[in-house]
């Protein structure tokens, strides 16, 4: 049953002594809790934010507003001309998602400023506090003139009280998002990407991210002195940061705040930022687990361009459809399918890929009707090559296709340093390129999962179509690189995975790649592997391996048994970069399924099994790291065992270094 309720909120006006030793007015807002605090007031005319967390200050006062074109101060000389306030609370039902029931309670507080100046320009800021964290937004609306607004500089800054730790990757690189991570204290970050990550002297853990990122510019920070963070937008390819007609409302700035590193991931704060379902039920899509001619392309068993050793051909698509049918699945990814690959289409250039014309030696009706007829649903994919000139003269044509063969979603890649070799993929250009196309691919009832993406803010509430992205170092890192180090997984579920499912493509159960470069390798256990499916949350996994490494191995039951959409989950215990153990519980079962995952660190954990029906038994069907199994000693060695367990028992995993444990409770 969904809820709403908006009643006034408790508003605290206090009188506060600033810096300058003047008397000021200052507004408080709690969270509905009281957990967490914001308070706000004019300094010498400039607005400031402070947050605290229970009696621990988190950010000291801070600056808020902007710099104009032509040098014009818009973050000052501002009186305060009304301040309301309110509480809001429902609950609401994902679509698809990692919680089928999620409760958005806040209490809100919009402060409303005019300038002291002829113009008496207005801007209001709205502040929303949760138990989870806090969050506000800039809403410039319109005041008379049509004249165009160009925003130079947010000046918003986050002043942290203490130093800490903080897991970031360095902003305005070549590949975007896929670095990775770097721990540092505060005060030697780069300028760095959001979800940004840190833990407090004090113990706390935050994330520093954004919200509903409509039209405007995304969000980086940047240490310039102590622990101070400011507010860095991506900017044009000409210096302007923001550019609109007469009005803008920017995303939210978020923090979420958490006293165990699990209360991050159990944050839904991004989502209840973002406005609720505008396509309704999508009938044509439901989450799903896939194959795909693609890790033997990464691994150079294949190319995706036409040679003699090209993965995208009808005959290979044949063999990978009766495996996948035979297998007991129902999606398929073909990568390289179309006209444009060349050896040299990774590099930065205008590339011209055909997104109706195929390969030689690939028919696609042949290739989707043998699909029909064996159930298995193709995947489109369209590599852009970030040529959107090229890519958005033929969009229509594109889905209009897929639309006929009966597709019903779309991978779509954006390879390249800058989209159209000039503007960054996460600046304003980018954020509205990725929103068009994604309610482009609506009107063709397609479903969507980006690769070299803008990051996610969570609009997957609002359009649901919207299904994951990539905006991190993915799993074919390992295939042709030095490889992503055991803490990769680590910490994903504490930065990326905060903003949204990631399209990470695990289950390589050759975590040795035997079939690879000389050199390459997962730096991982297989049982790791298979934890992945629980811990990164996606609505759609990849079954990543070759189809030879999955037959006939025992492993391949679980990724057969892991389902990708869920009633609950839950985080039993986590370290930032150590290790994590999730559980969720099925959508369409009653079963759970629990992962476990370590970094280069041999484990010993308890897992409580109070999670499960204290009314239930349960088969434990377990995959675990073998005896003397770590990154470099057996490392495909997975133990399997089943053992019948109640809500009462306590397990005990052991975890090899680099490892992982799979299970599922299959309820008797």
């Amino acid at each position: 049953m969904i809820k709403k309720l908006i009643l006034p909120a408790l508003l605290l006006s206090l009188s506060m002594v600033n810096a300058q030793g003047k008397k000021s007015k200052s507004y408080e807002l709690a969270s509905p809790e009281g957990k967490n605090k914001i308070q706000f007031e004019l300094v010498n005319s400039s607005p400031k934010y402070t947050v605290s967390h229970g009696k621990t200050v988190v950010i000291t006062p801070s600056d808020m507003g902007f710099l104009l074109k032509n040098n014009d101060d818009f973050s000052s000389n501002f009186e305060i001309v009304k301040v309301e306030n309110s509480t809001f609370d429902e609950t609401w039902e994902q679509v698809w998602g990692e919680k089928k029931k999620i409760r958005n309670h806040y209490n809100q507080m919009v402060v409303k400023l005019q300038q002291k100046n002829k113009e008496k320009r207005q801007l209001e800021i709205q502040f929303r506090a949760f138990d989870d964290g806090i969050a506000f937004r800039y809403v410039y609306p319109r005041q008379g003139t049509k004249d165009s607004i160009f925003i130079m500089d947010e000046k918003t800054t986050f002043n942290l009280k203490e130093e800490g730790k903080a897991w970031w990757i360095p902003a305005y690189r070549e590949n975007r998002y896929e670095y990775l991570y770097q721990n540092s204290t505060i005060n030697a970050i780069d300028t760095v990407h959001t979800p940004l990550t840190i833990e407090s002297k004090s113990g706390l853990k935050l994330s520093f991210h954004e919200a509903n990122l409509i039209d405007y510019a995304s969000t980086t920070l940047v240490n310039n002195t102590g622990t101070q963070l400011k507010t860095d937008l991506v900017p044009w390819a000409d210096g302007v940061k923001v550019r609109v007609k007469d009005s803008f409302t920017s995303s939210w700035r978020t923090i979420q705040i958490g006293e165990k590193s699990g209360d991050l991931v159990d944050s839904y704060l991004i989502l209840n930022l973002n406005e609720p379902n505008k396509l309704g039920k999508i009938d044509y899509f439901k989450p799903y687990k896939y194959l795909g001619i693609w890790w033997g392309m990464h691994i150079g068993k294949y190319t995706f361009w036409e040679s003699d050793k090209q993965g995208a051909t009808t005959k290979n698509a044949f063999e990978y459809l009766d495996f996948t049918a035979k297998e007991g699945f129902h999606h398929m990814l073909i990568e390289g399918w179309n006209k444009g690959w060349t050896p040299a289409w990774y590099e930065n250039h205008m590339h011209m890929f055909s997104f109706t014309k195929c390969a030689d030696n690939f028919d696609i009706d042949k290739v989707v009707e043998y699909g029909k007829q064996k159930g298995v649903e193709l995947i489109g994919y369209h590599e852009t090559g970030s040529n959107l000139i090229n890519y958005l003269k033929e969009i229509d044509e594109g889905f209009a296709m897929y639309k006929r063969l009966g597709i019903h979603t779309v991978k779509i890649g954006h390879v390249g340093s800058k989209l159209n070799m000039k503007e960054w993929h996460h600046g304003q250009f980018g954020v509205n390129y990725f929103r068009y196309v994604l309610k482009k691919a609506a009107e063709y009832d397609l479903a969507v999962f980006y690769h070299e993406p803008i990051k996610d803010t969570g609009e997957r509430r609002t359009y649901p179509n919207m299904l994951a992205r990539e905006a991190a170092r993915g799993q074919e890192y390992n295939a042709w690189s030095e490889g992503n180090p055991p803490n990769h997984v680590t910490i994903l579920p504490f930065t990326r995975l905060l903003s949204g499912p990631m399209d990470y493509t695990p289950g390589v159960l050759d975590v040795e790649i035997k079939q690879g470069y000389p050199g390459k390798r997962i730096h991982g256990t297989t049982a790791q592997q298979l934890a992945l499916y629980v811990v990164f949350y996606s609505p759609i996994q990849m079954l990543a391996d070759l189809p030879e490494n999955y037959a006939g191995n025992p492993s391949f039951q679980f990724l057969k048994d892991v389902p990708t959409d869920w009633q609950d989950t839950k985080v039993l215990n986590a370290e930032i970069g150590e290790y994590i153990t999730t559980v969720r519980k099925d959508e369409n079962s009653a079963d759970w399924y629990l992962g476990s995952i370590t970094n280069e660190k041999a484990r010993d954990l308890e897992i409580s099994l109070s999670f499960l029906d204290a009314n239930a038994t349960y088969e434990a069907q377990i995959y675990a790291d073998a005896e003397g199994t770590d990154e470099t000693h057996n490392p495909s060695a997975v133990a399997i065992s089943k053992k019948t367990v109640k809500a009462s028992d306590v397990l005990k995993l052991h975890l090899g270094g680099a490892g992982g444990t799979a299970i599922r409770f299959k309820k008797l």
